[in-house]
């Protein structure tokens, strides 16, 4: 049993790892403006199932959703290998139950973006809409696979309302404000893309972007950067303040929160000073879904230490 369970977990924390690659791969295809390779087909590729003389768009684009289909497939074995693996009521079933129902929606979103012609240069509200939904269906799946790797060495455990409410609060705050932050990082980034920054005095891209003609995708990106840093420093704040405990666990999830948030804030200045280039922006994207990954585990293992074997919250310190 031990040694099924440690092959679960590493199955788990591959597959969060290979998810995490194609949502960056994602990225890619909006910022090569790819989106649009394939036409409005879908799952076909212009009505084919292979493209038989395809453009680089055409390339980048069904390659995407050849590693997204076989993300699928590896997201349906891990189920398979919980259901076997564990008891009923398991967390880790639980994670890989919602890793396959987050799945599937990531796949309607992106038939949605194909299908309604939501890509290229495609400057809509409804596309901005559909872009934080993305954002959002992405976050709570690697969330689901964190979930199902971190549970795979535990035994079933009191359930999380047995913490402090304090403590509950907090955790959700902070992991709300990281998913408002994400939403709000998917619109400027299409923004960045379809209305890309011009080098220039700081001033200068204000005043630009604030101006009397200029797209909503470009006033909303001065949103971003302040949310990120208000946010940003509250998310470290409360890993700091709750991560103060006995548990090495907790210690050490605290500090890789913090890290992340700090390391997340140093690119995100960066990618203003270089002008938002594609490269900093698949960069900034993965340090982003690497700091949330960081803080729903926190969230784990500080809510794990705060209940007692009894199921009673442990004084708050």
């Amino acid at each position: 049993m031990a040694a099924a369970r440690a092959r679960f977990r590493s199955l788990a924390w591959g597959t969060l790892a290979y998810t995490v690659l194609v949502i960056l791969f994602g990225a890619v295809v909006r910022i090569t403006g790819s989106g649009a390779g394939c036409g409005q087909h879908w799952p076909t590729c212009h009505g084919e199932v292979v493209p038989i003389s395809p453009t680089i768009e055409t390339v980048i684009e069904f390659s995407h959703r050849v590693t997204s289909g076989l993300c699928g497939i590896i997201v349906l074995a891990l189920l398979v290998a919980a259901l076997r693996g564990f008891p009923r009521g398991h967390a880790a079933r639980l994670g890989a139950w919602l890793a396959l129902v987050f799945t599937i929606t990531e796949a309607l979103i992106g038939a949605g973006l194909v299908r309604f012609g939501l890509v290229g240069d495609n400057d809509s509200v409804a596309r901005a809409l559909v872009m934080a939904a993305h954002l959002l269906n992405t976050s709570l799946l690697t969330g689901a696979l964190a979930l199902a790797a971190w549970a795979a060495n535990r035994e079933p455990g009191p359930p999380v309302r047995s913490a402090s409410p304090r403590v509950r609060w907090l955790v959700w705050a902070s992991l709300g404000g990281l998913m408002l932050v994400g939403i709000s990082g998917a619109v400027t980034a299409l923004g960045d893309t379809l209305y890309p920054v011009e080098a220039g005095a700081l001033s200068d891209r204000l005043q630009r972007d604030l101006g009397a003609g200029a797209h909503f995708l470009q006033r909303l990106r001065l949103m971003h950067p302040v949310l990120a840093c208000g946010l940003g420093f509250f998310t470290a704040v409360i890993a700091h303040h709750l991560g103060n405990t006995a548990a090495p666990a907790v210690r050490r999830a605290s500090a890789w929160v913090m890290i992340l948030v700090f390391a997340q804030l140093a690119a995100g200045v960066l990618n203003v000073m270089l002008s938002a280039p594609g490269w900093m922006q698949v960069l900034h994207l993965g340090l982003g879904t690497a700091l949330r990954v960081a803080a729903i585990l926190f969230s784990l293992e500080l809510l794990n230490a705060q209940a007692s074997p009894e199921g009673r919250p442990r004084p708050d310190r």
